[in-house]
Formats: C-alpha cells, sequence, structure tokens
C-alpha cells in the first residue's frame, strides 16, 4: 500500500514537500506543483477554478511521470520576511526614484561609480536574488556578481562623497538581510545577523582603481 511521508523527516528532501510510494517512490514537490499551476493558468488567459484545479492535476501528473532528482536549493518561504522584503522594495523603489529624479533635473552633474560589496552568503541562490533585489530599485544595477569572493559590484549613480558609497553599501547590505530571511536557510539567517565584512578601501575590483563615470 503506498503512504505518503512529510519531507520535515527526510532532510535529503525539499522543503513542503511528500513522498509517494515505497517501492519507486515519487517525490510531489508543493512549490513546484503550484509553480506549474501558475504557468498554466497564464497560458489560459483566464484565471477561474476550472484552470486551476485543471493545472494542480496537471502538475502533479507531471511531477509523477517525469520525476525531478531529489535536489535541495537551499529555498525556503518565510512568509512575515516575504512581506518585509516586498515592503521595503516598494519604499525604496519610491524614495530611489524620487531621488534619481532630482539628480536629473539637478543643476550640478553628479559623478557615478562601480563599488564593490562584499555579501555575508555565499550561496548561489543568495547571490543571484540579492543581486536581482537590488538591480530592481533605481539609481543602483548590478555589473558583476564575484561567486569565488561572494562580492557584487554596482553601479552607483550618486559618488560624490565617501558618505553616499557607504549608504550605498549599507544598502545592499539590508538588502541582503531582507532577501535572506524571506528565502534563506536558518544558516544563512545567522550569518546576516552577524557584522557587515569589512568594505574593500576602493569601490574598484582587486588591484584596480575606483573609475567615475
Amino acid at each position: 500500500m503506498k503512504r505518503l511521508k512529510l519531507s520535515r523527516r527526510n532532510k535529503g528532501l525539499p522543503p513542503l514537500s511528500w513522498v509517494f510510494g515505497t517501492r519507486r517512490p515519487r517525490v510531489l514537490d508543493l512549490p513546484l506543483i503550484a509553480w506549474l499551476t501558475v504557468i498554466w493558468v497564464m497560458l489560459w488567459s483566464s484565471l477561474n477554478w476550472a484552470n486551476v484545479l485543471t493545472g494542480a492535476v496537471v502538475a502533479v501528473a507531471v511531477c509523477l511521470a517525469f520525476p525531478l532528482p531529489q535536489v535541495d536549493l537551499g529555498l525556503r518561504l518565510h512568509p512575515w520576511g516575504i512581506l518585509r522584503l516586498a515592503g521595503y522594495l516598494l519604499y525604496d523603489m519610491y524614495t530611489s526614484g524620487v531621488k534619481v529624479t532630482r539628480q536629473i533635473f539637478g543643476d550640478h552633474p553628479h559623478r557615478a561609480a562601480v563599488i564593490a560589496v562584499p555579501l555575508r552568503c555565499r550561496s548561489d541562490l543568495m547571490l543571484a536574488a540579492t543581486a536581482v533585489a537590488v538591480s530592481n530599485v533605481p539609481g543602483g544595477s548590478i555589473v558583476e556578481v564575484r561567486r569565488a569572493t561572494a562580492t557584487v559590484f554596482v553601479h552607483v549613480l550618486d559618488a560624490d562623497r565617501p558618505a553616499e558609497l557607504d549608504a550605498a553599501r549599507r544598502s545592499v547590505w539590508r538588502m541582503e538581510e531582507l532577501t535572506v530571511r524571506a528565502f534563506g536557510t536558518r544558516d544563512e539567517i545567522e550569518r546576516v545577523a552577524g557584522p557587515v565584512p569589512p568594505a574593500p578601501h576602493t569601490g574598484a575590483r582587486p588591484g584596480d582603481h575606483e573609475e567615475g563615470a
């Protein structure tokens, strides 16, 4: 007789998943099923209960017919952390948009620069998520992610004063902390709770000099 087992009893499985069967077990990854259901509804371009239920059935059938390897991507969903991240992103996008608008219509030109910001988490998922979150805010964009040293290189528009560069680094570290608290593992959350890494003396890559644009 086939049984369902919770993934929390098996640390080798991703969170919110079920093991279906005993001889040839299949993994039902609930976040993946939800995402496939969303794609199904988007393909039909109509949100109704019939499309949602049909999409869920199709998603379960696909997961059972084409099982994926049991890989933990390190993704965790923390509802309160997700709400905090969404609220901060909306607030930061608004304030940064106002700041960029003032810079555009200001009387004096501003000096741009690329600064290096070392992060505390080294996982590929958190590096990519932090880079995407930072790039969504006006006034700063990620030009490179150095995986070996967990360092992101950020292009900032306002680099006239050292205080502005320090503020830009603190903003990236704040975004990293909120992103990890929304999607990170327990170990990663403990990492971002600690002190920030020392920033390099220059905003350029190691061996280079910071250049204004």
